[in-house]
């Protein structure tokens, strides 16, 4: 007898639940087969070492920080300019003798040309200053001002100061090889703990360990290596990276 269509599907069922009924009662397992995920690769970072190229940005962050520098030196000079100008108007009945104008201007040039002989070839920024200061005094005497020839010269006399205490910080008269003086005595501090040596590489012997944020005064630069100071009066070298301006360098 031929089945119906009926009695196919209904065969169907009954063949599809049985084996449903089956599985359940053996509890075989569900295999679910899923996609892997694609694998992500990610990026390598590769830092390729370029020695000129850290100088150069060495030289740029360290000239950076002693345009700043002088940019505030300025700055109080011409406040302390214009004080000088108005204790002049108030000061104008007192005027200086030739003596006493003579005498500092002496005394200047002894200072100059001491400082001149102990740095040898490559001498500090204050130098020049100090002579420019030196040759205006001698004009101002001799067109008889002897007060602005005073002033002068012990303006010279000031700058000859601070070209001695930069030599004094560095403990020789001669720069070292390669050595770049700022044109100011920067006021800078560590930003982190920092090792500070006796000349600029890291073959040379460890002075002491600064902390970060310790105060210091950077006087000049080789290479990636600053020359500083710290208030305690330890000198050294010290890596440009580990050093920063100071908040309250004024």
């Amino acid at each position: 007898m031929a089945s119906s269509p009926a009695v196919k599907l209904w065969v169907t069922c009954l063949v599809a639940g049985g084996a449903m009924a089956l599985a359940a009662c053996h509890n075989f397992p569900l295999r679910v087969t899923t996609k892997p995920a694609p694998s992500r690769v990610r990026p390598e970072t590769v830092t390729v070492k370029d020695p000129e190229g850290e100088q150069r940005a060495a030289r740029l962050q360290l000239r950076l920080l002693e345009d700043e520098a002088r940019l505030e030196d300025m700055q109080t000079k011409l406040d302390e300019a214009r004080q000088e100008v108005v204790r002049a108007m108030a000061k104008l009945q007192t005027l200086a003798t030739r003596a006493e104008a003579a005498s500092a201007m002496a005394e200047a040039k002894i200072a100059l040309d001491s400082l001149s002989a102990a740095a040898g070839p490559q001498p500090p920024p204050e130098v020049p200053q100090a002579a420019q200061l030196l040759a205006m005094s001698s004009a101002e005497f001799d067109k008889q001002n002897y007060g602005g020839a005073l002033y002068l010269a012990n303006q010279a006399k000031s700058f000859v100061g601070m070209g001695k205490g930069l030599l004094a910080s560095r403990g020789q008269g001669a720069l070292r090889p390669g050595e770049v003086t700022f044109a100011l005595p920067l006021k800078l501090r560590t930003v982190a703990s920092s090792n500070l040596r006796d000349g600029p590489g890291t073959g040379f012997k460890v002075v002491l360990t600064l902390d970060g944020g310790t105060a210091i005064v950077a006087f000049s630069y080789a290479d990636v290596w600053v020359h500083v100071t710290d208030d305690e009066g330890h000198s050294g070298w010290i890596l440009y990276t580990l050093v920063g301006r100071r908040q309250d360098a004024k």
